[in-house]
């Protein structure tokens, strides 16, 4: 596996790489590697002659009060983590090598961001769509992968390809969880135990809605039982739960259209999000 920080190295790599026949798979990260992360590799490994990850705590989506000096960084460890997992390169670029002094154009996204994590966090999403739009022009890709844990960042990705004209195919991966059921999360990590006991009944929270809404409960009133389930399961702080059409992200107004149901619950030091999404085309009352 080749370590690269700088861009115009990157580029003139893969340019030969594609030059030579090969197709490249892209699997962008923040890093602080877990298993979720390791399965988009292992997927983009079975698709692609090449596979390019890269590692960039991206300052533009996140917010004033928010974890960015906290996010969890090992650099070698991740490098070991990728080079195991079946990475050809690791992209781990500075922030002044992706922005120089400060950037001068940023993508602003008007769709998909007024729900979820985008209501209370304003500007994340132009910052995740900023610097994907960086990360596709740089590395080129044929295919892109991401898990499915963010589904709304995944949403608003399929959007940013298809509106940019990137000729990129989006590839999304089921979310990875521990035995417990908890979505797996580099920010987990930061839970006290307490927190970590808790943080469990996210996942069960959906599960349950889901199974609700399946036996034909409207989303509105298995969304109400959920919200007293996790009430009384977490200490932490929800700041959502939620029943949308997907990936559009509007009320649902068609009870055969996918949904999907989300949470997001606050604790003292990280944030976790979690969802479910519902396929079925089948009426459900």
């Amino acid at each position: 596996m080749k370590i690269v920080n700088r861009i115009d190295e990157l580029r003139t790599m893969l340019t030969e790489e594609k030059a030579n026949g090969k197709t490249i798979g892209f699997v962008p990260t923040m890093g602080y590697l877990h298993e979720g992360h390791l399965s988009l590799i292992h997927e983009a490994r079975k698709e692609n002659g090449i596979v390019v990850i890269s590692i960039f705590v991206n300052p533009l989506q996140f917010g004033p009060d928010e974890d960015f000096d906290q996010y969890p960084r090992n650099i070698e460890r991740d490098e070991a983590l990728a080079r195991e997992a079946g990475a050809d390169y690791l992209f781990y670029p500075t922030v002044a090598e992706m922005y120089g002094e400060r950037p001068t154009v940023t993508v602003k996204v008007h769709e998909r961001t007024d729900c979820l994590c985008g209501k209370s966090r304003p500007g994340h999403f132009d910052g995740v769509a900023t610097v994907l739009t960086k990360l596709f022009n740089i590395i080129g890709p044929a295919r892109a992968y991401f898990g499915l844990k963010d589904a709304q960042q995944v949403a608003i990705v399929e959007g940013l390809i298809h509106d940019f004209n990137f000729p990129i195919e989006l590839v999304g991966v089921e979310i990875k969880r521990e035995e417990d059921g908890l979505a797996l999360s580099s920010r987990n990590v930061n839970l006290t135990s307490d927190e970590r006991a808790e943080a469990v009944h996210i996942s069960r929270c959906l599960f349950k809605i889901k199974e609700a809404i399946d036996s034909g409960m409207t989303p509105e009133a298995a969304i109400a039982e959920g919200r007293g389930y996790l009430h009384s399961h977490t200490a932490g702080t929800i700041d959502y739960l939620e029943a949308l059409s997907y990936p559009e992200l509007k009320p649902i107004t068609d009870v055969r259209e996918a949904i999907i149901v989300a949470a997001a619950v606050q604790y003292s030091k990280v944030r976790l999000i979690d969802n479910v999404i519902i396929k079925t085309e089948q009426p459900r009352g």
